[in-house]
């Protein structure tokens, strides 16, 4: 007895040992009590579609008690039946694993484990894969450890979503998805046995590679569940017959807005950091409305692509010296970045009406002459050469071309449907090498509805939208009169159009800004000097207010913080994006209150709560349980004004004007109230056009990454407003027109377009005029004619160089 005592003794003081000493420096378990596993971050568009997703591992995170009992019950058959029972070693699975490899190695065959679930996740969160008799020690007291720290059910969550099952799948969700192409509440009995058979070597019952092995492991766990009473016989018998098919999963569906998404990607990298971001799990509300950016993307690229035909064909992608193995050669030829969508195809043989043409060994085409007119030589700052009457005078065999198959001939004004080509004809094209940008907002809450940063995102992911810089020309010009009409100046003030002139200073040039036509057209009012896009009209009235005045206006309006006291940055010639300028525009339709540009509405953590929202504002009595015919809940608006709302209003009605008699009257043939400016710079080197609806702002740039000229002649009623056109006109089609709102104490006062005093009998060009009350002009009115030909002191109303805003 005393020899008991003394062995007992002995070998509960070396368990204690092992434990003291193994069990020193150990990581600490008490992490787990908070540890979440890393999950995906999804980003969804406006209605709910998805937009992306962010992820290093991806894994859905599904808590225990949103598990189907199946799937966890089959888990414990075949890994740990003992589970809840057990303090984190199973000593009676222990011993049995001792008897049966004690046999095992007898006959040769492989040893068999006897870690319970706590050890697999002490070992896959806490320690290394390290195969070794002081791992397991080591795993063994942590497991003591976690069972006391931690709910049973706790470790089994931890260990179903950490678990890897193979194929690129963290957790039983993302095993069942790639497997199967299911939820786990879909999945059959024999296929939630198969999930259970893969924690112990994933990769060794791979069916695609492995399928006997494990139709065999499959069914060693159906054959457990029997056993421990989770199915009945007849469902295993017949659970065993499945034949054991891995689906492949089904292709997620995101909605393409490849720019709009990498900018709400940097907003979230900017706010939590990489680790938050592709680890975090949250759940991001963007504003994105599908349809709009899909017409955005789609009438961007056609105006570029029809701005980028009118200046000529830059040559093919390559040429084939030799004439053997053109269509072996042509496999080898890199598809130039931003065409995708169309076809490579070397040309075989060229005579005066068409080109032949090859994309491979079956599919031949011809591309006609009437799809070559286009293709006139490009010249340098944007010159063409002769007119195409061959197509030889395009191109010759072994010129490899983008093409696009087309249906039909492009239709001419006198025909009501354009005529068919016969089958296999195509149409020669060209990667533009201008580039441009959309936005398209909300005015009254700043929600980015759409976003297009460039002609294509795989060929570049610099987003002209947000990202570049430039001159925003005349389209800054609403802004000089807009700080006039606050000033107590009307639409109807006449200003002098005609020339002017600085003299800089000794040893500097004379600055003569000019207007785009060369012509004067002497005192005219303040609305001809917007709709006709008048420089010197413009910069008289800059000097007579004062370029701080107008330098506070561009601060409010977030289009330049800090803007230079220069004449000439009254006509643009200071840099802006096009998100900054489409929203200023936007605090116009909007009767002068100030909005944030934003691309998310909400963005939720893990567990749902919400961690960030655009709408801040309290609505009390928006959460009710039922509704008892109370009156719908009255949200305050809180926005800030950042000027006048008539003041607002009669900038609006001037930029309805330039639409309807200005230089944006091409985009008048819509029908549908629209009001914008447009904007070129020096030489034609950017092409803006920004305006609105009532309810809709968006702003279109145009120019190319390094500077150039577009072209002689090109300005932005020629270049940004046709995309502008077709976008409005694709986005406002079949619904309801809805004038400008018109705010209390304005009225609409006929007068004399072209003197601005009120209409007599007799006059022909009359129209409506907006005017705050008292400022209806009632008798002879004086003209701003602004100080020219003098030196200029100080930086104020320094003009420094160049016109700016020119159209």
């Amino acid at each position: 007895m005393g020899i008991l005592v003394l062995l007992s003794l002995a070998g509960g003081g070396s368990v204690l040992y092992v434990f003291y000493k193994f069990g020193q420096g150990l990581p600490a378990h008490t992490q787990l009590a908070d540890y979440e596993p890393p999950v995906m971050t999804r980003v969804h568009a406006g209605d709910g579609r998805l937009l992306a997703e962010y992820a290093i591992e991806k894994r859905a995170f599904v808590p225990i008690k949103a598990m189907p009992q199946r799937v966890i019950r089959a888990f414990l058959s075949a890994e740990d039946k003992n589970f809840y029972y057990h303090p984190g070693i199973d000593f009676t699975g222990l011993l049995r694993a001792v008897l049966i490899n004690i046999k095992n190695i007898g006959q040769g065959r492989r040893l068999v484990g006897a870690s319970t679930i706590t050890q697999q996740v002490a070992k896959n969160f806490l320690l290394t894969n390290e195969v070794s008799y002081t791992r397991k020690i080591k795993e063994a007291i942590l497991a003591f450890r976690i069972e006391r720290a931690l709910e049973k059910d706790r470790i089994l969550e931890l260990y179903l979503n950490e678990i890897y099952l193979g194929i690129g799948s963290y957790g039983v969700a993302a095993a069942s998805l790639n497997y199967f192409n299911k939820s786990m509440d879909e999945l059959t009995i024999a296929e939630t046995a198969f999930l259970a058979a893969l924690p112990k070597a994933p990769n060794n019952y791979n069916p695609r590679k492995h399928l006997k092995a494990a139709i065999e492991r499959r069914n060693w766990v159906i054959g457990r569940m029997v056993q421990d009473k989770v199915i009945t016989q007849a469902e295993a018998d017949a659970a065993k017959t499945h034949p054991l098919i891995v689906e492949k999963r089904s292709a997620t569906e995101f909605v393409n807005a490849s720019f709009y998404t990498e900018e709400v990607r940097r907003e979230l990298a900017h706010r939590y950091g990489d680790e938050k971001l592709y680890k975090g799990g949250l759940s991001v509300r963007t504003t994105l409305d599908p349809r709009l950016q899909e017409i955005a993307d789609r009438e961007l690229k056609n105006g570029l692509i029809a701005y980028d035909r009118r200046h000529g064909w830059r040559g093919p992608v390559k040429h084939f010296n030799t004439p053997l193995g053109w269509l072996e050669e042509l496999d080898k030829v890199k598809q130039p970045k931003g065409s995708e969508g169309w076809d490579m195809a070397v040309v075989m043989a060229v005579d005066d009406s068409k080109a032949d043409i090859a994309l491979s060994e079956t599919t031949q085409g011809t591309i006609p002459l009437s799809e070559l007119k286009w293709a006139r030589a490009w010249k340098k700052d944007q010159k063409r050469g002769p007119q195409i009457r061959k197509a030889s005078e395009v191109l010759k065999a072994g010129d490899v071309v983008l093409v696009e198959k087309i249906t039909h001939m492009p239709k001419a004004k006198d025909e009501e449907e354009a005529k068919p080509y016969p089958e296999g004809t195509f149409g020669l094209r060209q990667v533009p090498a201008v580039q441009g940008g959309v936005v398209a907002l909300d005015p009254h809450t700043g929600r980015v509805l759409a976003m297009s940063g460039g002609f294509s995102y795989e060929q570049s992911q610099f987003n002209r939208a947000t990202q570049a810089k430039r001159q925003p020309g005349s389209a800054f010009k609403p802004f000089v009169y807009l700080a006039g009409i606050d000033a107590g100046l009307t639409p109807s003030t006449l200003v002098l159009d005609a020339p002017f002139v600085i003299d800089q200073g000794p040893g500097k040039p004379k600055w003569r800004p000019a207007n785009y036509t060369k012509k004067f057209y002497g005192p005219r009012t303040m609305r001809f000097g917007v709709e006709k896009s008048k420089n010197l009209m413009t910069v008289r009235l800059a000097q007579t207010i004062g370029m701080e005045k107008i330098a506070d206006y561009a601060k409010r309006f977030n289009i330049y913080q800090n803007l230079p006291q220069q004449l000439s940055m009254s006509l643009g010639a200071g840099e802006t994006s096009l998100l900054q300028m489409t929203t200023a525009y936007a605090m116009l339709v909007n009767g002068g209150k100030r909005i944030i540009p934003t691309l998310i509405d909400r963005i939720q953590d893990r567990h749902g709560k919400t961690i960030f929202k655009h709408d801040e504002r309290q609505c009390q009595g928006c959460v009710s349980k039922f509704w008892t015919n109370q009156p719908v809940p009255e949200i305050p608006d809180e926005r800030e004004s950042v000027t006048d709302a008539a003041s607002a209003y009669q900038i609006v009605s001037i930029l309805h004007g330039v639409v309807k008699r200005g230089t944006g009257r091409r985009i008048n043939k819509l029908g549908i109230p629209l009001a914008g400016k447009t904007g070129t710079t020096n030489d034609s080197f950017d092409s803006w056009f920004v305006g609105f609806s009532p309810d809709l702002a968006l702003g279109i740039y145009v120019g190319f990454d390094t500077p150039r000229t577009l072209g002689k002649k090109e300005t932005g009623s020629s270049v940004a407003a046709p995309i502008f056109k077709d976008i409005m006109g694709e986005a406002l089609k079949d619904k309801p027109n809805i004038p400008f709102r018109i705010p209390p104490g304005v009225r609409l006062v006929r007068v004399n377009a072209k003197t601005g005093a009120l209409a007599r009998p007799g006059d022909r060009d009359i129209i409506l005029e907006a005017f705050k009350p008292g400022t209806i002009p009632t008798g002879e009115m004086a003209v701003i004619e602004g100080v020219s030909d003098t030196i200029s002191g100080g930086t104020e109303g320094f003009p420094a160089s160049g016109t700016g805003g020119l159209y």
